[in-house]
């Protein structure tokens, strides 16, 4: 069953209007280019389309909903790290779907091994969630960086990765947000088009998935009903989950 709503209702809305979609390169007959704290995933499919991320301008990373590519492919992106499915790695094994993480530093304190397990097995790639996953906009630039930073910092200690896509917590940010972003390192703050929660996709528009979507998951209780909707939904509308990275070099 799937539910078309709009994407306010996953715990994430109120963005700027400072979001760029992605021009479509040509392919590439080399091999893809591997983000950092991602796992070559071998040939895609249908060829290789590497795009870059906007460039960083007047100190501050553009805001990213989707990527525009005339290829069947579709983004996977996993929030929070609240909820640590033992079974996560396996279905990810099982249907690769090459996910960004965007985790935050209090869900992963203590549990290093569980997340570090699913980024070295299943080409996932390692995004900043903020520390404590507060409502950044209308902060403080301060306070904005120290949370974005303090994350990356310490992911880069216990995990032994630094990472360069940023998610703004409930998809909430302003100017601030996004030139902290830039001094911490971060590259492109990634928002979404589609989300999943108790096992229904929900749709920005239209009751299908198409061509660079963006999808927002949660590490919840319901991860393996979430994760199944995902790939099942996927499957249906004819796309292949690759690595959001690879577009974002």
């Amino acid at each position: 069953m799937v539910v078309a709503a709009a994407l306010a209702l996953t715990a994430c809305s109120g963005h700027e209007p400072d979001q760029r979609e992605f021009g479509t390169s040509q392919p590439n007959p080399a091999p893809q280019g591997v983000g950092p704290g991602t796992k070559a995933a071998g040939p895609y499919p249908f060829g290789t389309v590497q795009q870059k991320a906007p460039a960083v301008e007047n100190g501050q990373v553009a805001a990213v909903k989707r990527i525009t590519t005339d290829k069947p492919y579709v983004f996977l992106t996993m929030d929070d790290g609240a909820v640590k499915d033992p079974d996560a790695l396996k279905l990810m094994q099982q249907s690769p779907t090459h996910p960004v993480l965007f985790l935050n530093q209090k869900y992963v304190q203590g549990h290093e091994a569980y997340f570090k397990q699913i980024l070295d097995a299943t080409g996932a790639t390692l995004g900043d969630h903020t520390v404590d996953h507060p409502n950044l906009k209308g902060k403080p630039y301060e306070f904005q960086r120290k949370e974005i930073c303090d994350d990356a910092d310490d992911f880069q200690k216990s995990l032994g990765i630094r990472p360069s896509l940023f998610r703004p917590p409930f998809g909430n940010y302003d100017q601030n947000t996004l030139k902290a972003a830039a001094a911490c390192g971060m590259r492109v703050a990634v928002l979404w088009t589609a989300a999943v929660n108790d096992g229904h996709v929900q749709f920005q528009a239209g009751d299908k998935l198409k061509p660079g979507d963006i999808v927002l998951m949660h590490f919840r209780k319901t991860f393996e009903e979430d994760y199944t909707a995902f790939v099942e939904q996927a499957k249906k509308d004819g796309l292949t989950p690759v690595p959001l990275a690879d577009f974002l070099g």
